[in-house]
C-alpha cells in the first residue's frame, strides 16, 4: 500500500534522530516560542477578560421563559400502541397517528401509565412495544400534569458507538489516540463553557471564537502530539489559518451581507434575544469550523519537513520548502475534496429542496441560505490552502535558523532565563 499523505507523525520504524538533530530540534523549538509565547500569554489574557460571569444572558431568560417552569423530560417505555386514521386532506395519502400507553421510567412521575398521541412521522418511523421513548412533563398544566411526545431514546446507540470510537483509536494510535480524546475532551470543555455562552452574551462573537479556537488548539496539538518543533511548526501555521479565516470571513460577510437568518435554529435565536449579531456569528461558526481541518494539513506539512530536514541535514531552505510543497500540493488537494463533500454532505436535504425549486440555478446558488454554505466552504478552503505554503515555509525558516549561530544563542539564552525563574 502506498504511503498516505494524512500521515501525521514520523515513521515509527525509522531509527532514532541523532543528538545533533535533537538539538536542531531544541534550538528551533526556542526560536519558534519567542513567536508562540506572546500568541499564548494574549490568547490566556483573551479567556480571562472574555470569560462568562455565569449571569444568565438576554436569550438564557427568554428561553426559559417560554419554557413552562418545571418541565422535565423523563424516559418511558411503551406498553401498548394503537394506530389510528388522523389525515385532514382526503386528496392527500392517508396519514396515520397513534395513541400510546407508555410507563413512566424516571422522575416524580416515575411508575405511572400515561397515554400519549404519537405524530404520523413517528409512527412511520416505527414504534413498538417495549420501545424507549422520551416525553416532556408540564407540571403546571391546567388540569393536573400533562405529558407529551418529544423524541426517540438514543442513549444506547450513542453510548455503543462512543466506546467503540474510543476502543478503537486507543487500540490503533494507543497513547497518543488516549491523548487526543483527552484532548477532545478539553475541546468540547471550551465550547460549552467559553465559546457558547460567550456568543450568547454581548461579547464580540469573532474575538470569542478566535480566542476559544486558539486555546484548543495550544492543548489540543500539543497534547496529542507531544511538545516538539513539529507540534510548534503546525502550531504557527495553525494560528496563521485561524487569523486567516477570521480576516477573510470577516470580509466576506460584509461583502455578502450575509444576515445568519436562514434557518428555524437562528430564527429562534432572534425571537429570544434580537440584538444577537447574526452575521458576526455566520463568522464565527466558520472560524470554528476550520480547526480540525486547518490542525490536519498543518501538522502533516511540519512532519513532512522535519522529516526531510533530519534526511538530508545539508539541504537548503528552498529546497526544503520545495520538496515540502510536492507533499502539500497532494494534501491540498484531497482535503480541498473533503470540505466539499463534507459541506454538501451535511446539507443534502437543503440540496434536495433547491433541486425542486423552480428558480434558476445562479439564482439559488446566490441565495441567502446557500450563499451562508458556500462562502463557509471557500473562505475555509483558501484558508487551508494558505496555510500550507505559510506552515512549510515556517518550518523551513525554523529548521534552518536552529543551525545558525543564533539558534544556538538563543537556546543559551532561553535556558539561562528557564534556570533563573527556577530559583
Amino acid at each position: 500500500m502506498p504511503p498516505s499523505t494524512h500521515s501525521h507523525g514520523p515513521d515509527p520504524d525509522a531509527p532514532p534522530p541523532s543528538h545533533e538533530a535533537l538539538g536542531r530540534r531544541r534550538r528551533a523549538v526556542w526560536l519558534m516560542l519567542l513567536l508562540l509565547v506572546p500568541v499564548g500569554l494574549a490568547t490566556v489574557i483573551g479567556l480571562i477578560v472574555l470569560w462568562p460571569d455565569g449571569e444568565p444572558t438576554r436569550a438564557q431568560q427568554a428561553a426559559a421563559i417560554a419554557q413552562p417552569p418545571g418541565t422535565t423530560f423523563p424516559d418511558a417505555r411503551v406498553v401498548s400502541v394503537e394506530p389510528f386514521d388522523c389525515g385532514i386532506d382526503p386528496t392527500v395519502p392517508a396519514q396515520t397517528c397513534a395513541n400510546a400507553v407508555v410507563e413512566v421510567l424516571e422522575g416524580p412521575g416515575a411508575g405511572d401509565f400515561q397515554q400519549v398521541e404519537l405524530p404520523p412521522e413517528v409512527v412511520a418511523g416505527g414504534v413498538e412495544e417495549g420501545d424507549t421513548l422520551v416525553l416532556t412533563r408540564d407540571a403546571g398544566a391546567e388540569g393536573g400534569v400533562a405529558y407529551g411526545f418529544f423524541d426517540y431514546a438514543r442513549d444506547l446507540p450513542i453510548i455503543v458507538l462512543a466506546l467503540v470510537f474510543a476502543v478503537v483509536v486507543g487500540v490503533v494510535a494507543r497513547a497518543r489516540g488516549l491523548a487526543s480524546l483527552v484532548g477532545l475532551a478539553f475541546a468540547f470543555f471550551v465550547l460549552l463553557q467559553f465559546v457558547l455562552p460567550g456568543l450568547l452574551a454581548e461579547e464580540n462573537p469573532t474575538l470569542v471564537s478566535l480566542v476559544g479556537s486558539a486555546a484548543i488548539m495550544f492543548v489540543v496539538l500539543y497534547l496529542a502530539h507531544g511538545f516538539s518543533a513539529r507540534t510548534t511548526t503546525a502550531l504557527v501555521g495553525t494560528l496563521f489559518g485561524l487569523a486567516l479565516v477570521a480576516v477573510m470571513g470577516s470580509f466576506a460577510v460584509s461583502a455578502a451581507r450575509l444576515t445568519g437568518l436562514t434557518s428555524e435554529e437562528t430564527v429562534r435565536l432572534q425571537g429570544y434575544d434580537p440584538t444577537l449579531d447574526f452575521s458576526a456569528l455566520v463568522l464565527a461558526g466558520i472560524v470554528v469550523a476550520g480547526l480540525g481541518v486547518l490542525n490536519d494539513v498543518t501538522i502533516t506539512q511540519a512532519s513532512a519537513i522535519w522529516q526531510l530536514r533530519e534526511v538530508s541535514p545539508e539541504i537548503t531552505w528552498r529546497e526544503l520548502y520545495t520538496r515540502g510543497m510536492a507533499v502539500g500540493r497532494d494534501h491540498i488537494a484531497s482535503t480541498v475534496y473533503t470540505i466539499v463533500f463534507a459541506y454538501a454532505g451535511a446539507a443534502l436535504p437543503l440540496l434536495l429542496t433547491f433541486e425542486l425549486s423552480p428558480q434558476p440555478l445562479w439564482t439559488t446558488v446566490t441565495s441567502s441560505v446557500l450563499a451562508e454554505e458556500v462562502i463557509r466552504t471557500l473562505v475555509g478552503a483558501i484558508a487551508l490552502v494558505l496555510a500550507v505554503p505559510v506552515t512549510t515555509a515556517t518550518g523551513a525558516f525554523f529548521a534552518k535558523a536552529a543551525d545558525t549561530q543564533a539558534g544556538a544563542a538563543t537556546e543559551r539564552r532561553m535556558t539561562a532565563l528557564r534556570a533563573r525563574f527556577a530559583r
